[in-house]
């Protein structure tokens, strides 16, 4: 089962309404807004790398506010 951050930047002042979709799309796990470089911090658990891309391509980078996004998929879990 494939897990990954996503990194998103929103435009000004879009970060509370990007993050309330965000959380809608299966799949996320969790999502914060930072403060720093980027505005949203969203964890993913999909069940295969193609449902991974579609969530990032075809759902999180099509909400309205969403700038850009940084893909950081895990190589291996710590326990």
């Amino acid at each position: 089962m494939p897990i990954a951050f996503v990194l998103i930047n929103t435009e000004p002042a879009n970060e509370e309404k990007v993050l309330k979709e965000v959380s809608k799309i299966e799949g996320i796990e969790e999502a914060y807004i930072l403060y720093g470089v980027y505005d949203i911090l969203a964890k993913i658990e999909t069940e295969s790398m193609e449902n991974l891309k579609q969530t990032i391509i075809w759902q999180i980078r099509k909400i309205e506010g969403v700038v850009s996004t940084l893909t950081l998929i895990v190589a291996e879990e710590g326990g």
